[in-house]
C-alpha cells in the first residue's frame, strides 16, 4: 500500500522505514528537510509540501500523521482535509485525546473521508521490534489498512500462547501485537489508559532503587547500612523474578551504564495522557491511587529531585529516548 508519513521525529521515521522493508511505498512529509532526505534514502518518495503529498498519495490517499498532539496535529488534518477526497483516510498515530479523536472524525465524516486514531507503544526500538498498536475507527476501513497494521505490530514471536486464544471465534490480532479497540477515540483512549499504567510502574522500580540506594545512607546505624549494587539487583531480578519487565530490562542497562545516573536531571516530564487518564477516572468515579500518586511524582520532581527520579529519567530515554534537560 501507498501512505504519506507526515512527521518523521523518533517514531514516526522509523515506522517509515519498518512500513518500506514490508513491502509497502512511503511518500515522506517533515518540515526538517534533513529528516526527508534521509527518509528518501532508505527508498522513500519525497514530498515538499502537502500539496505535493497529495499529488503523490494515490487514490485514495491514507495519511498517517505522527504529529505532537494539540494544534499542530489539529492544523495538518485541517490542511488535508481541504484538498481531501472522499474516500481519503487519515490516521493520527501520535499521542492525541480521545475526545479530539471524536470531533476530528465528525468534521472529516462530513466530507466522506474516515478518520482512524492509532495510540502507538514501542518507542525508538519499534523499527526492529515492532509497535503495539491499539486502533479506533470504523471496522471496515480498520481491516482495510490491516496489511498496514500488520507490517508494523510485532507478531506473535516467541512469547507463549495464553491458554484459550486459539479458540475459533477469538481476533488473531491481539497476538500479534494490535486490536481494533472500537469506534473514533476507541484507540488513543486505551494507549491513554496504557500511558497512565507505566507511570505507575515506572515510579514503583523508582522508589523501590532509592530505598535501595538509601540503604547506605548516614543516618542509619552503622551494623544497618548496605552499599548495595544496584546493577547487580537490576539485572538479577531480570532473571526469573516475578517484577521482571522490559522497564527492568532498561533499568539494568542504565544502572550498568553509570550506577549513580549522573547524566540525568531527575527533572521528570509527562507527555499528558497520564493527567487524561487521572480525568477519565474521576469521570468514571474510579478510584486510581497508584495512577494518581505517580503523576503528583512527576510534578515534584520538578521542584526537587531524588534517585529514584533519575531512574524514571533512566527508563523514559530508555525506551522513547526522551531526554530531560537539567534544571
Amino acid at each position: 500500500m501507498r501512505l504519506v508519513m507526515i512527521g518523521l521525529g523518533r517514531m514516526g521515521g522509523n515506522m517509515a522505514r519498518r512500513l518500506m522493508r514490508a513491502g509497502h511505498e512511503i511518500v515522506a512529509y517533515d518540515r526538517d528537510a534533513e529528516a526527508v532526505e534521509k527518509l528518501v534514502a532508505d527508498g522513500a518518495t519525497a514530498a515538499s509540501s502537502v500539496d505535493d503529498a497529495r499529488a503523490k498519495a494515490g487514490s485514495p490517499a491514507i495519511w498517517w500523521v505522527m504529529l505532537p498532539h494539540g494544534d499542530v496535529t489539529d492544523d495538518m488534518i485541517e490542511q488535508i482535509a481541504d484538498g481531501g477526497n472522499a474516500g481519503d483516510v487519515v490516521i493520527d498515530g501520535g499521542n492525541s485525546f480521545y475526545k479530539d479523536d471524536i470531533r476530528r472524525a465528525k468534521a472529516l465524516a462530513e466530507k466522506d473521508m474516515h478518520y482512524v486514531d492509532v495510540g502507538t507503544s514501542g518507542g525508538v526500538w519499534g523499527l526492529d521490534r515492532g509497535y503495539c498498536m491499539m486502533i479506533g475507527g470504523p471496522a471496515d476501513v480498520v481491516r482495510d489498512l490491516d496489511p498496514v497494521f500488520s507490517a508494523l505490530a510485532p507478531g506473535r514471536g516467541s512469547i507463549p500462547r495464553t491458554k484459550g486464544r486459539a479458540d475459533d471465534g477469538i481476533d488473531p490480532r491481539a497476538e500479534n501485537g494490535y486490536i481494533h479497540a472500537g469506534p473514533a477515540g476507541a484507540g488513543h483512549f486505551v494507549k491513554m489508559v496504557h500511558n497512565g499504567i507505566e507511570y505507575g510502574l515506572m515510579q514503583a522500580y523508582a522508589e523501590g532503587f532509592d530505598i535501595l540506594k538509601g540503604k547506605a545512607s548516614e543516618k542509619l546505624p552503622e551494623d544497618q547500612r548496605y552499599d548495595l549494587d544496584l546493577a547487580d539487583i537490576a539485572e538479577v531480578w531480570r532473571r526469573g523474578s516475578v517484577i521482571s519487565s522490559w522497564l527492568l530490562d532498561l533499568t539494568a542497562d542504565a544502572l550498568t551504564a553509570d550506577g549513580k545516573l549522573e547524566k540525568f536531571s531527575g527533572h521528570v516530564a509527562d507527555s499528558g495522557e497520564g493527567r487524561w487518564t487521572i480525568e477519565a477516572a474521576m469521570e468514571e468515579a474510579v478510584p486510581a491511587n497508584v495512577l494518581t500518586t505517580a503523576l503528583y511524582a512527576r510534578y515534584r520532581s520538578r521542584v526537587e529531585h531524588t534517585f529514584g527520579e533519575k531512574v524514571l529519567s533512566a527508563m523514559r530515554f530508555g525506551f522513547g529516548g526522551h531526554v530531560e534537560m537539567p534544571q
